[in-house]
Formats: structure tokens, sequence, C-alpha cells
């Protein structure tokens, strides 16, 4: 059996986003149940840090994508990781252009 991989959410504390941090912990247990051991939030050391990492490789950086990861746009990169074949419902990338 394979093990289920672990979400890191490593943020700056001195940026208080603490908070941001635990609200997105709290979407991805929510959604990944079955699929992921857990989240890890760390605070870190590097002020304005926010990288989240699954099973140890990064999958966003606050800096280098220039803005915060949407929930939506979060659970897509997660899913497509840990779950490609689960669908998120309305949360789901679309799958036909908007006219």
């Amino acid at each position: 059996m394979a093990t289920k991989p672990v979400i890191e959410i490593e943020y700056c504390p001195k940026c208080n986003w603490m908070l941001r941090a635990a609200y997105m912990a709290q979407e991805l247990l929510s959604t990944f149940t079955e699929e992921i051991y857990g989240v890890m939030l760390i605070p870190s050391e590097i002020a304005g840090r926010y990288t989240i990492r699954v099973a140890d490789s990064e999958i966003f950086d606050r800096k280098k994508a220039g803005h915060f990861p949407e929930i939506k746009e979060l659970k897509q990169l997660i899913r497509d990781i840990v779950a490609p074949d689960k669908s998120l419902g309305h949360s789901d990338k679309s799958t036909s252009s908007h006219l």
C-alpha cells in the first residue's frame, strides 16, 4: 500500500499569514480526506514566505507566482498529484470555454 502524502504549508508568521494557512489546511483536509495523510503548518524563518509542498515537492510559491493561491487553484494543483481522477465538483477546472 502506498503511503499517503503530507501537504506542507510554510508561511510567514511575521506577516500574520497563519490564519490563511490554517484556512487552506482545513479546506484541503475536507476535500482530500481519503487521499492525504495530513497537512503540516510550518512557521517560516524567512520573511514573506508562503510555499506549499506535496510529498516534499514544491507546488506553489507566493513570491514566484506573484500572488497567493486561490483555494480552487490550490485544490486543482493538489488533486492533479494525489488523486488525478477525483472530481472537485464546482471547484473543478472548466472543460469548456465561456463565450
